[in-house]
């Protein structure tokens, strides 16, 4: 379901300036990274990219949203990790993107571990956006 924007909490603003191969800072200057294409699509990879920025996101939101699930599950997720691979390449629309999304939760055992993943998956911010646009794969 949809929010409105009364249900707004919190925006962050983002400015980029020349694409993919420029700078993207935030309105109140806490990340001001240089962004470059990386060597595997050509350019000098001196920069961060759009890719490993979408990962960085992706990956602490599905933190924030597993420790949400162990809260109401009792499960400690002491020590877990959440790792996001985010992979970019061509198809029929010109690009797109594939995600790979990996825990390590160190103190349940596997079962448990995926349920929590399964159950992050349903109610992450940035997983409820992907749903349905591109692939996203869970792995503990």
């Amino acid at each position: 379901m949809a929010i409105t924007q009364s249900d707004v909490v919190y925006t962050a603003v983002a400015t980029a300036e020349n694409g993919r191969d420029g700078r993207v800072a935030t309105d109140d200057g806490k990340l001001d990274v240089v962004v470059n294409p990386p060597k595997e699509q050509g350019g000098s990879g001196a920069g961060t990219n759009p890719e490993q920025l979408f990962a960085a996101g992706y990956s602490a939101c599905f933190q924030g949203a597993l420790a949400v699930v162990a809260r109401q599950e009792s499960a400690d997720i002491t020590g877990s990790t959440v790792t996001a691979k985010v992979g970019i390449g061509k198809n029929d629309e010109g690009f797109g993107l594939i995600v790979e999304i990996a825990a390590s939760i160190p103190n349940v055992d596997a079962a448990t571990a995926k349920s929590l993943v399964e159950k992050a998956h349903q109610v992450c911010p940035y997983s409820k956006a992907t749903r349905g646009n591109i692939t996203v794969t869970l792995s503990v």
